[in-house]
């Protein structure tokens, strides 16, 4: 088991239900899939991208299949980076393995909503087979030997894949299958920033990135970057920005703040959390760096799109 027992009990009084033989695996279910299945909102996914992919909160499946391996030690993560593996270490389990413990784990988690006389009934239905693949819970999904197949597994269920990479890995990259849409996550402008927030294992973290970020234009995929913004550390600097943007030329670039939430608490306060108009103000500017255009926002999410023209 990748997770000690301690480990595993407490990310699963937080919500967690680890899946597969060798418990590197985990579901999630976010508060917007269930605040959806209540008809009080769906995520800012859905209402960005929902009309062209089909994407739905309520079939969403928010998972990981490389909870305890990662590469950074970023000071924004919700998660305790002490416990974390830069690199793989003990058995793997099999892409369909992981997929039917995670939607049956899923069921298991909603299971309370279906006699819930608040709960859209017919939504509830459509719950229980997830359409919508966000890899994106925790952990570095690409070190995951068989992301491909993962990938692959997804697409014969017909299910959209949302790939999220900290962009350490180019050499998966150049021969990784396309997702239904592929992030790359950039939190700096620049290495002295880059090393200070996310920490990373390896001493080339920021030429690892940057090549990642050359390679994503090869992509057939919808292709976004996200910036995940804290304020006080990387809530700055525009231009620097947008020449990683141009760089790495994504279909969309999401601006998104931090959010004090989990174990980033002890190491940030209330205050890195930007407020949206923050962000806004930030995105504007990028826009006008970039040429992107600003298409929509979610002020509940602290998130706003850019849209390349």
């Amino acid at each position: 088991m990748a997770v000690s027992a301690e480990g595993l009990s407490e990310l699963e009084r937080a919500g967690y239900r680890f899946v597969g033989e060798h418990r590197h695996s985990a579901v999630k279910v976010c508060h917007w899939t269930r605040k959806s299945l209540l008809n009080r909102g769906v995520c800012y996914k859905e209402q960005f991208y929902g009309r062209d992919l089909g994407v739905q909160s309520h079939r969403c499946l928010q998972l990981t299949p490389s909870l305890p391996f990662c590469d950074h030690r970023c000071v924004y993560c919700w998660r305790n980076i002490e416990v974390t593996s830069p690199r793989w270490v003990g058995e793997v389990d099999e892409p369909t393995e992981i997929l039917d413990g995670a939607v049956q784990a899923q069921r298991q988690l909603l299971s309370g909503f279906k006699g819930n006389p608040d709960a859209d009934k017919q939504k509830w239905q459509e719950a229980q087979e997830p359409k919508h693949c966000a890899i994106s819970l925790a952990g570095e999904p690409t070190l995951y030997p068989k992301i491909n197949e993962f990938i692959e597994e997804c697409g014969r269920r017909r299910m959209t894949s949302f790939l999220v990479t900290n962009g350490q890995h180019p050499e998966v990259l150049e021969h990784l299958v396309d997702p239904t849409q592929l992030y790359i996550s950039v939190v700096a402008s620049d290495p002295e920033t880059y090393k200070a927030i996310c920490q990373p294992i390896a001493p080339d973290g920021w030429e690892r990135l940057n090549r990642s970020l050359e390679l994503m234009s090869s992509f057939k995929c919808r292709k976004v970057i996200r910036l995940t913004l804290v304020k006080g550390l990387n809530l700055k600097d525009a231009p620097g920005y947008a020449k990683l943007i141009e760089k790495a030329a994504p279909d969309f670039v999401e601006a998104k703040s931090y959010m004090w939430v989990g174990y980033s608490r002890k190491r940030l306060s209330m205050g890195n959390m930007p407020l949206h108009r923050e962000i806004k103000e930030l995105a504007e500017e990028l826009a006008r760096e970039t040429g992107y255009s600003i298409v929509d926002e979610s002020e509940s999410s602290r998130v706003v799109l850019l849209k390349k023209k």
